[in-house]
């Protein structure tokens, strides 16, 4: 039976040895990445077909092989508790049983229209996904800055209002009041899994090996903009200072007459600089690393300095202009003083009419969403309803001001954009000839 088996997986592979020989295919190796999100919102549902897009090229040397959007076509496996927004939601009487999906990709839709098998990893960092970029140096002072942070937060808080989509996150808003909603996998939700065995391209022919540009005694020292993908996962809760890292270059830069200057499959090295854990009172982690060599396929390591000018990252990071990542400050005064001024309202009765009782009543029950509305203002007991605000202000305070501070995490295929430039006086001029 084992004869067999071997025979018949011989046979199978002889036409895809044959294209491969023949120029006609390009084989992608196991343990690439392939980063991808969703374009429409999805039920939260073992089971549940998954038809995402490639938010980035997939290259073979210097030639794209799978181009952005392309449509990978995958399934939830299975749905594991989300253990901290369970915790969280619960008090805020929230009893929705929050999931992570479990999600495996199994076919893809070629250049050519064909489908092809596919075998990836498991994946379960789903989250929406944003280009981080580093902005303009701030100017002033202290207070300039911390100004600024503000206004920031308002700009922020007022594109949730009027932005693209907005009836829809006014529908989710309104789910989030209630004790128990359906749960969906929001679109833009992205995964990165890799390949776990070759992926043959048809119809393409593959690019030779690019030569490595030679080092020359010109001075001048090039800057490369560098797409990479982080092959070592990093966190501000465990990695420590000096820790070593590395990253593969995902796409190649090409010279103006059209040669390689920096190969794709290019390795950067480097190390962590600093981590420190988050802490309590809303302090969060601290992490930064740099990469200091750039290694091209056959060819020895030469030193680069490196600057961090882009990564992917959730909605609530932020980079600034040193290139370091942390979460985006929040307003850890305004909202909680808003609610405890609000909790005050039902303890107001002098001279006041019923209905506008009912609405002290049901402003100040309404911070733990539709259960405290209802029991705050049925029970017509303004100290309830006091008791309902004073409670939904301190576990405002709590996740604002007294909670750890959130962690910074890099997992592992997080696409980083890098500014790298030779450290080095006989620079590579990435324009000689060979």
């Amino acid at each position: 039976m084992t004869s067999g088996k071997a025979l018949l997986s011989t046979l199978l592979l002889l036409p895809l040895s044959a294209a491969a020989q023949n120029g006609s295919a390009v084989i992608l190796p196991p343990g690439t990445p392939l980063p991808v999100s969703i374009p429409n919102h999805l039920p939260m549902k073992t089971g549940q077909p998954i038809r995402a897009e490639l938010l980035y090229p997939i290259y073979d040397h210097d030639k794209v092989v799978l181009p952005a959007r392309t449509i990978v076509i995958g399934t939830i496996l299975s749905l594991t508790p989300d253990h901290t927004r369970r915790v969280h939601a619960r008090l805020r009487l929230d009893f929705t049983p929050f999931h992570i999906p479990v999600v495996r990709f199994t076919s893809i839709v070629l250049p050519d229209g064909s489908t092809a098998s596919l075998s990836t990893t498991t994946a379960t960092d789903g989250a929406p996904i944003y280009r981080l970029v580093a902005p303009p140096p701030r100017k002033g002072g202290l207070i300039a800055q911390q100004v600024d942070t503000l206004k920031q937060a308002a700009k922020d808080r007022i594109a949730v209002v009027t932005g693209p989509d907005k009836k829809d996150r006014f529908v989710q808003f309104v789910y989030s009041q209630l004790p128990y909603h359906a749960e969906r996998i929001a679109k833009g939700t992205a995964w990165t899994a890799e390949t776990d065995s070759a992926l043959p391209i048809p119809g393409l022919s593959p690019s030779p090996p690019p030569p490595a540009p030679p080092v020359t005694a010109d001075t001048t020292r090039p800057t490369w903009i560098l797409q990479a993908y982080l092959s070592t996962p990093m966190s501000s809760a465990t990695s420590k200072s000096g820790e070593k890292i590395s990253a593969t270059v995902a796409e190649p830069i090409l010279n103006p007459d059209g040669s390689v200057a920096v190969p794709q499959g290019s390795i950067l090295n480097g190390e962590v600089t600093k981590a420190r854990p988050s802490r309590s009172w809303g302090r969060a982690g601290q992490l930064s690393f740099n990469f200091r060599d750039l290694t091209f396929p056959g060819s020895q390591p030469q030193s680069v300095q490196a600057a961090l000018t882009g990564t992917d990252g959730a909605a609530d990071m932020a980079m600034n202009s040193e290139g370091e990542v942390k979460p985006k400050p929040k307003d850890k005064l305004v909202i909680p003083a808003i609610l405890i001024g609000l909790a005050f309202r039902p303890l107001d009765r002098d001279g006041g009419q019923n209905h506008h009782m009912l609405g002290k009543d049901a402003v100040a029950s309404n911070s733990l969403g539709t259960i405290g509305f209802i029991i705050g203002t049925a029970a017509r007991q303004p100290n309830l309803a006091a008791g309902f605000g004073f409670y939904g202000a301190a576990i405002s305070i709590y996740e604002r001001v007294i909670r750890r501070g959130k962690e910074v995490t890099f997992a592992k295929d997080t696409r980083v954009v890098l500014q790298t430039t030779p450290r080095r006086s006989a620079a590579i001029k990435p324009n000689a000839a060979p």
